[in-house]
């Protein structure tokens, strides 16, 4: 979608290339939590291996969490990372728990970012925004979907 598109207030969050963890934080200081809802080796869907460029029958590590203050979820997150991405020091990414993914990311020295890709969705029947990019960490893939729910804008 192009960004012209994209309304306020959305459009601040969804095209911000800086740490999302670290946004929630300043948004509401010593209020923001991770909730881990899964994590496990599956098959990534259609769309994600092929953004990640690997076989569709290829096993990649997924993590599905929510962001949260106050304990109330305002965004879920997907993290697709295959195995070939699990090697070396990179490998403690299977080990995260309720650590945010956004803090290791931006504070490896060798990370950089992919382009940022904004859709608008369904979910319950309500429209929400998301955005997916591609992380590199040492030159290793890995793919983030976050979903931003209404509720972030009634954030205190």
């Amino acid at each position: 979608m192009p960004n012209s598109l994209l309304p306020q207030p959305w459009r601040q969050w969804l095209l911000d290339t800086g740490s999302l963890t670290q946004n929630l934080k300043e948004l509401a200081p010593n209020r923001f939590s991770v909730r881990v809802l899964h994590t496990g080796f599956t098959r990534p869907s259609l769309s994600e291996a092929r953004s990640l460029n690997i076989a569709f029958c290829q096993q990649v590590y997924v993590r599905e969490v929510a962001l949260c203050i106050d304990g109330q979820p305002h965004i879920y997150a997907r993290s697709i990372i295959p195995r070939s991405t699990l090697t070396g020091a990179e490998r403690q990414l299977l080990f995260l728990r309720n650590k945010p993914l956004g803090e290791f990311l931006f504070r490896h020295k060798s990370m950089h970012r992919g382009p940022i890709e904004v859709k608008q969705g369904q979910v319950n029947q309500h429209a929400i925004w998301a955005r997916r990019s591609i992380f590199y960490v040492n030159d290793k893939p890995l793919l983030v979907s976050e979903y931003f729910l209404p509720s972030l804008f009634l954030i205190k």
